[in-house]
């Protein structure tokens, strides 16, 4: 079988490497390409030079590259693709039951995936507007002008942006995009099992016409991942609670780890929580739960049985599918030592006193099940006591959630930081009390699902301010 060969891409130019492995099939095991794997020497080598990429990208103005984005993004959901440097193609067909075959994700899945990094490169211009706060854009080219009246001058921070990449979810690419248009190289280590989306944005913007030599594509080891981190002036870093605590309180990093995303229902709603458990079940369901703008808390002030056995009737049932069942709404594990992980820790976590999982006598089986040779982890809903309880602030990478019942007076004390918060209230009060919580990094008011996301307002770190400081400027001509 002639398998595709993913080689290294350094600043732009393929790279093969005598070391390599293979991305499998999570159903099957069976290889579906080979990817070379390049170790810290070669980054520290390339990253010396980096300051080439960051010329070719100043070359051309912000509007340019705009534009090259809104193309790339055309290209990423509709076009034929280079994968590898063995002649081999990949239509937008073959990207989705391959990225499936390894990441586990059903093809619907990724279809919905695709279209949000689709909308994302098509928006940019929408997307920059939002994070610069209306700046014209033009500022960025000349590195000075004006905005409302006073003068502004802007430089880079960085010569180039690290990324070492998950494989739970392809969107999480979409947090980096804003980055070329930005006149900012990116310097990506793939996650294992998904190296196709990387590298298909990577092809996407090329045949665009940006220029190659923005774009670094490093399959490496723990080691290279930390020379990508320690060598960009700026990088993203994504991982569990206990990878990403050491790098969250220095500025050149952002952190996106666990988002702990919750709906707090208040006071003077509560009563109407029938009208919103399709909300509450959608938001900790979709995607697979893979997302950190999942929710993984439901926060009531009372009904908090009530609300538990409502989500536990609805998603309960669900039980894996076909990856080409356009109704699937479990992703497989591509790693099972994952899912043995994470039902361990919820069987471990319940031998506390004071939680139920209300989702087992819903569900036909075990909550970690096997599926034409892929591994799932089904829905699980626990009815916690209190926030003190261990699985009451809890993340996993599959539909989960808590329900824990809390005074309303007592919710902005206990919740902890979070990502995401959808606060269902009309009061107020409680409503200025949200406004003026550090603890909330997005906030919905009202009824909106967790997982729905404005792209011109950051959610998760601001990219222009990550890769632009703002300084003083004065001219005398």
């Amino acid at each position: 079988m002639n398998l595709p060969h993913l080689p290294a891409l350094r600043r732009g130019k393929p790279y093969e490497s005598l070391d390599k492995v293979d991305v499998l099939n999570h159903r099957t095991g069976q290889p579906m390409a080979t990817v070379s794997q390049v170790g810290a020497g070669i980054l520290r080598k390339d990253l010396s030079r980096i300051g080439e990429a960051r010329a070719a990208l100043k070359k051309l103005s912000v509007a340019d590259l705009i534009e090259i984005s809104s193309k790339a993004g055309e290209h990423f959901l509709n076009g034929t693709l280079p994968l590898g440097d063995k002649g081999h193609t990949q239509t937008p067909q073959e990207y989705i039951e391959t990225l499936s075959a390894t990441s586990g994700l059903p093809h619907i899945m990724v279809k919905r995936n695709m279209a949000k990094i689709h909308f994302a490169l098509t928006n940019v211009r929408i997307v920059l507007n939002g994070l610069t706060r209306g700046l014209p854009l033009d500022v960025l080219d000349r590195g000075y002008g004006e905005q409302s009246g006073a003068a502004v001058s802007y430089y880079p921070t960085t010569n180039a942006l690290g990324l070492v990449m998950p494989s739970n979810s392809p969107a999480v690419n979409s947090l980096w995009l804003p980055a070329i248009a930005l006149k900012t190289p990116v310097i990506i280590k793939p996650g294992r099992e998904e190296p196709w989306t990387p590298f298909r944005l990577i092809q996407a913007f090329m045949a665009a016409g940006a220029p190659p030599e923005a774009f670094g594509f490093y399959p490496t080891d723990h080691e290279g991942s930390g020379e990508v981190m320690k060598l960009c002036g700026r990088a993203l870093i994504f991982g569990d609670a206990g990878t990403v605590a050491q790098y969250r309180d220095n500025p050149r990093f952002s952190v996106h780890g666990p988002g702990f995303s919750k709906i707090l229902i208040g006071d003077d709603q509560i009563a109407n929580w029938r009208d919103y458990i399709d909300l509450m079940a959608a938001s900790i369901s979709e995607n697979g739960g893979r997302s950190c703008v999942n929710a993984s808390a439901i926060v009531v002030p009372k009904h908090a049985a009530e609300i538990a056995e409502a989500l536990a009737e609805r998603l309960g049932p669900i039980a894996p599918t076909g990856p080409t069942d356009e109704s699937a709404r479990l992703s497989g594990f591509a790693n099972p030592k994952m899912a043995e992980f994470i039902d361990a820790a919820i069987e471990d976590g319940l031998k506390t006193p004071g939680a139920v999982d209300v989702t087992a006598k819903h569900r036909n089986g075990t909550r970690k099940t096997e599926f034409e040779g892929g591994i799932y982890l089904r829905p699980t809903i626990v009815l916690c006591d209190s926030f003190q309880h261990p699985l009451a602030n809890r993340e996993y990478l599959c539909p989960y959630a808590s329900v824990v019942e809390t005074p309303q007076t007592e919710m902005l004390k206990q919740i902890g930081p979070s990502l995401v918060v959808t606060a269902i209230t009309k009061d107020p009060e409680f409503t200025s009390q949200l406004l003026d919580s550090s603890l909330i990094e997005r906030l919905n008011l009202g009824p909106v699902p967790t997982m729905k996301i404005s792209w011109d307002q950051p959610h998760e770190g601001n990219m222009f301010e990550f890769l632009y400081k703002r300084r003083s400027i004065e001219r005398g001509w």
